[in-house]
C-alpha cells in the first residue's frame, strides 16, 4: 500500500478490526458482520468500494477511504511504473457495492472468480480497510505468518512495539 507519512490520526477515522466467518449464496452475496455494518452506517451510508489485491483476495473500502486513496494516488507521478501497476490492479478492478437492507453485499463474478471465493469465506478488518478471503486461502496465509513469527518480531520492532 502507499504509505501513510502525513496523516492526521486526530481525525475521527473509522477503524476495522477482527475476523468474522461468511458464507455466499447462489447470488454471489455474503453478509457484512455486524461490526462492520455499524461503522460503515456511520460514515459512508454503507457504500464500499471492492477490488483486486496483491494477494488472492479482496480488498474492501468504505467509500470515503476510497477517494482518499484515489486522491492520494491521482498525486503521484503517472509515468512511474509502479503507480501504473497499482492504478492496474486496484483501480481498474475497483467496483462501488452498497449494502441491501439486509446487509448483504453483491460481490460481481469477476472478482469472486479472482479471489476464489466460492461458499466460505472470511472478512478481515485491516484497520482502514477490510480484506475478504477464501476460508481455505485465509487458514493458508495465517499459517505463514505463524511460521514466520521471527520475521514478524523484526517487523515489528522496526515499528517500536
Amino acid at each position: 500500500m502507499l504509505p501513510m507519512s502525513g496523516r492526521k490520526w486526530e481525525k475521527a477515522q473509522v477503524m476495522f478490526r477482527g475476523r468474522f466467518d461468511t458464507t455466499f449464496d447462489s447470488k454471489g452475496r455474503t453478509s457484512l458482520p455486524a461490526r462492520f455494518r455499524e461503522l460503515l452506517g456511520a460514515s459512508d451510508d454503507g457504500r464500499l468500494v471492492l477490488t483486486t489485491a496483491l494477494e488472492p483476495c479482496l480488498v474492501v473500502y468504505p467509500y470515503s477511504g476510497w477517494c482518499e486513496f484515489e486522491k492520494r494516488l491521482a498525486a503521484l507521478p503517472s509515468f512511474d511504473p509502479g503507480v501504473k501497476q497499482i492504478k492496474r490492479l486496484y483501480v481498474a478492478g475497483a467496483v462501488e457495492c452498497a449494502m441491501d437492507g439486509h446487509g448483504r453485499i453483491l460481490v460481481p463474478a469477476v472478482l469472486r472468480e479472482y479471489a476464489g471465493l466460492e461458499r466460505d469465506a472470511v472478512w478481515t478488518g485491516m484497520v482502514g480497510h477490510m480484506e475478504l478471503w477464501d476460508l481455505g486461502r485465509w487458514s493458508e496465509v495465517l499459517k505463514a505468518a505463524k511460521d514466520n513469527a521471527d520475521g514478524l518480531a523484526e517487523s515489528l520492532a522496526q515499528l517500536g512495539l
